[in-house]
């Protein structure tokens, strides 16, 4: 064949990145970029920023001031195992699980001890023993709650963990409380925490499963709220079913700031991490956008990260008003100020020191824990966060 010609070969190539933007656009919406995602455009405002100076970029509604820089205290090389939850009891004491071994461990003066093993768990790609929760009333009814996948579906337990006069710590047999939730070897969720009423939120995935998310009756891509024996919970937005909210694509953290508001953080697709403000019924609009397109019904992310390989965000937690999400892929702590229903510019601490960061949890001493997740094997970064 005869050679193209430079303006044939520029024809053929600007069609070519057509046809794959209208492709994109058609799996996702409009996907979000720092000048289209609810904010101001990313030239106007200042970017976030590692420890080191780097530039970070997420994009967002306000720009509130600065975090503090946090402060490592301690690094605990205590040889887990792809720890996914960290939980602390009212000591002190740490309490993890292990995705693939489905070991929950504690963590107390600088050692890990395998407290037991969690009975039903069939680990495979995202899916394991994943998240943990205290019943708010554990000094009296000692119940841990953990979230895991079983060879049929993704599924919560509840079990008594027990302690004997000399401080031993001994799990017992899992009661199954709440099942159905469909799995997949990605996009399982399995976040889950007490809420400041005392109910059970749970963070779930879509289970690569994408007519879930928009459909209310199903439980995959929602974040659920349900009573501590398993039921939905009085005063859902949809009456007698367990959906809090819908149209999200894999929950991933759950937190509420000092006024009692729920956020959450969320996987994008290879687009689009979130930062969400939820709201009782709210739509977060997956799978037809992501991000913060200002499409009418939908419900904006208050902060995205365009780049999934900045953040990838899983664990949450908020302090003194600022929202800290440890970045799988980013590998990286974000730190995103909130300011009411507003949050602004994420800052990146940590970036490539310690590898993935898979939760983010405070301890009853105030300080910030922050779980790695490597395979190499993990540890504990305990941050002094406070003003």
């Amino acid at each position: 064949m005869g050679r193209r010609s430079p303006e044939r070969r520029d024809r053929l190539m600007r069609a070519s990145a057509l046809v794959l933007l209208l492709s994109l656009t058609g799996c996702t919406g409009s996907p979000s970029s720092p000048g289209t995602a609810a904010t101001p455009n990313a030239s106007a405002t200042q970017e976030g920023t590692t420890a080191s100076g780097t530039s970070a970029p997420g994009s967002s509604q306000t720009t509130p001031a600065s975090p503090r820089i946090p402060e490592v205290a301690q690094k605990l090389d205590v040889g887990l195992q792809l720890p996914w939850s960290v939980v602390f009891l009212p000591n002190g004491t740490a309490v993890v699980s292990e995705r693939d071994s489905a070991q929950v461990k504690s963590i107390r003066n600088g050692e890990a001890t395998t407290i037991g093993e969690v009975s039903g768990v069939d680990p495979g790609g995202e899916g394991g023993l994943l998240g943990l929760a205290l019943s708010p009333d554990f000094a009296t009814d000692r119940w841990l709650y953990a979230y895991f996948t079983s060879p049929s579906d993704n599924r919560i337990a509840r079990m008594k963990l027990t302690e004997d006069s000399g401080g031993q710590l001994a799990l017992g047999e899992a009661e199954v409380i709440f099942s159905g939730m469909s799995k997949a070897s990605t996009h399982n969720g399995g976040r889950i925490r007490f809420g400041p009423d005392g109910f059970l939120y749970v963070g779930t995935g879509d289970s690569q499963r994408r007519e879930q998310p928009q459909d209310t009756n199903a439980l995959g891509g929602k974040i659920l709220r349900l009573t501590a024996e398993g039921r939905p919970a009085p005063g859902n937005p949809f009456g007698d079913n367990p959906v809090y909210s819908y149209g999200h694509r894999n929950v991933q953290g759950l937190a509420w700031d000092s006024d009692g508001r729920l956020w959450a953080s969320e996987f994008g697709p290879d687009v689009d991490d979130e930062l969400n403000l939820i709201t009782p019924g709210g739509n977060y609009g997956w799978p037809t956008v992501t991000g913060a397109p200002g499409r009418s019904g939908l419900i904006d992310a208050k902060v995205v990260w365009p780049s999934t390989s900045d953040a990838s965000p899983s664990g949450l937690e908020i302090v003194d008003g600022i929202a800290y999400t440890g970045a799988l892929r980013g590998q990286r702590l974000w730190a995103v100020p909130l300011e009411g229903e507003n949050a602004g510019t994420p800052v990146a601490y940590f970036t490539g020191q310690y590898g993935r960061l898979r939760d983010v949890t405070r301890a009853p001493d105030g300080t910030l824990w922050v779980i790695s997740n490597n395979r190499n094997p993990d540890f504990a970064v305990i941050l002094e966060v406070g003003p």
